[in-house]
C-alpha cells in the first residue's frame, strides 16, 4: 500500500502562517472603511462605492501580470516584495482624509495585494503533494477565507474603541510578521520559463477557462456585497452586534474544511460545487427575507460553508486545466474572476442599496448567484472536463 503523502510539512505551515497574517491585515480595512467613511468624513454612498472597488479593478490590472511574472522569475523573492510594498502602503492610510485620496490609496494598494497574493498561492501549490492539491488548496484557502471572516470582526471591535489610526498601527504590525515568516519557507527548485519565448495572451490569463472565470463572477458578487455592506446591512436592520456575522461566517468555513477537499481530490468536483452554490443562494435569499438576529447569524454561518466549500474547488479547476509550467497563470485567472466578482459586487451593490435598500440588493445577490449555478451546470463543468490535464 502506497503511503500517504504529507501535506503538513513545515514549509506548507509557515505559508499557511504568512497567508493568514497578510489577509488579516489587509482585511481589517473591508468593514471599517464604509464605517469611517460614512461616521468620520461623511462620505455619500455613491462616492463610498467608488473608493471601495478602487482596489479591486487595480487587481484585475496586476494580475495577469503577476501570473506571468510569477512564471518568469523566482516565486519566494516576487512573494517578499509584493508583502514588503503591500504594507508600506499602509502608512498613506494615517493621512487619508479625502475621497481621491482614498480611491489612489486603495488602487496602489491593489496592486501589490495582486502580487503577494498571486505569489503566495503559486508558492503553496509548489509545496503541496500532487495527491492531496485540491486537499492542501483547500487547507491554505481556508486561512485567507478565515482572515476575510475574522480580521472584520476584530476590526470593528478595535475601530470602535481606539479609532482608525491605532487599526492601522495593528494592519502594520501584522504585515510585519508575514514578511518575517515568509522568510523561512523553502520553495521547491523549479525549471524557470525562457525568457526569449514569445509573449502571448495566454501567458496572462488562461485563455481556455475565461467562461469559468465569467461564471465565477456571478457568483463571488456575493462576497463583495458581504465584506463592504453587510455590518451597515445589520445596523440598518436594528441588530446589536453586526460584526458577529463574520465570526458566524469563519465557523462555517472551518467546517466547510472538514470533508470538501478530500472529495475533490476523489473525484466529485462537480458534486461539490453545486452543492455549495445552492448552499450560498438559498442563504442569501434568508439573509434578504429574514430580519433577526438568529437568521442574520445563521445565514452567515450557512453563506461560510457555501463559500468555504466552493472557492477552494474552483481554484482547484484552474489549476488542473493549466501544466505546471503556467501554474501562477491558472492562479492569477481564478483570482482575477474572484476580484472581478468582489469589485463588481462592491460597486453595484452601493448604487443598488442607495436605489433599492440592502434588502433587495441582497435578493439581486441570490439571483445571480443561482444564474451562476445554471452557468456551471450547462457550460463550465464541461469546459472543464474538455481541457482538463488531470
Amino acid at each position: 500500500m502506497k503511503q500517504k503523502e504529507v501535506l503538513w510539512n513545515k514549509n506548507f505551515v509557515i505559508a499557511c502562517i504568512a497567508n493568514f497574517f497578510t489577509a488579516c491585515s489587509f482585511n481589517l480595512l473591508m468593514p471599517t472603511i464604509p464605517l469611517y467613511l460614512t461616521e468620520v468624513l461623511s462620505i455619500e454612498s455613491s462616492k463610498m462605492g467608488i473608493i471601495l472597488s478602487s482596489y479591486a479593478f487595480a487587481l484585475l490590472l496586476i494580475r495577469p501580470f503577476s501570473g506571468f511574472l510569477v512564471d518568469l522569475y523566482p516565486r519566494k523573492m516576487l512573494y517578499l516584495l509584493g508583502i514588503t510594498c503591500f504594507m508600506a502602503v499602509f502608512f498613506g492610510y494615517y493621512f487619508a482624509v479625502t475621497v481621491g485620496f482614498f480611491v489612489i490609496l486603495r488602487f496602489v494598494h491593489g496592486l501589490f495585494w495582486g502580487l503577494a497574493t498571486v505569489s503566495s498561492n503559486t508558492v503553496a501549490i509548489d509545496i503541496i503533494p500532487p495527491t492531496r492539491r485540491a486537499e492542501g488548496i483547500g487547507y491554505f484557502g481556508v486561512n485567507m477565507n478565515l482572515a476575510m471572516a475574522i480580521a472584520p470582526f476584530f476590526a470593528i471591535e478595535i475601530y470602535e474603541e481606539h479609532g482608525f489610526s491605532f487599526l492601522i498601527s495593528v494592519a502594520l504590525v501584522l504585515g510585519a510578521l508575514a514578511i518575517l515568516v515568509v522568510c523561512f519557507i523553502k520553495v521547491p527548485k523549479r525549471e524557470l520559463i525562457e525568457k526569449k519565448q514569445p509573449i502571448s495572451f495566454d501567458r496572462f490569463l488562461l485563455v481556455k477557462a475565461i467562461p469559468i472565470l465569467f461564471n465565477q463572477i456571478f457568483i463571488t458578487f456575493g462576497w463583495g456585497t458581504l465584506a463592504a455592506y453587510a455590518v451597515l446591512y445589520g445596523i440598518e436592520s436594528g441588530l446589536q452586534n453586526a460584526g458577529l456575522f463574520f465570526l458566524f461566517l469563519a465557523a462555517g468555513i472551518i467546517v466547510s474544511r472538514i470533508a470538501s477537499g478530500r472529495l475533490v481530490d476523489k473525484g466529485h468536483i462537480h458534486q461539490v460545487i453545486i452543492f455549495a452554490v445552492a448552499v450560498v443562494t438559498i442563504s442569501f435569499v434568508s439573509f434578504a427575507l429574514i430580519h433577526t438576529v438568529y437568521a442574520y447569524n445563521i445565514s452567515a454561518f450557512f453563506i461560510g460553508v457555501g463559500y468555504g466549500t466552493l472557492l477552494p474547488a474552483l481554484q482547484t479547476i484552474y489549476i488542473e486545466m493549466a501544466p505546471a509550467s503556467k501554474r501562477g497563470t491558472a492562479n492569477s485567472t481564478y483570482l482575477t474572476g474572484f476580484d472581478l466578482g468582489i469589485g463588481i459586487g462592491m460597486l453595484v451593490g452601493a448604487s443598488i442599496a442607495a436605489a433599492w435598500g440592502y434588502e433587495n440588493m441582497y435578493l439581486i445577490t441570490a439571483a445571480l448567484c443561482f444564474i451562476g449555478l445554471l452557468f456551471y451546470l450547462f457550460s463550465s463543468r464541461n469546459i472543464y472536463e474538455k481541457y482538463r490535464l488531470r
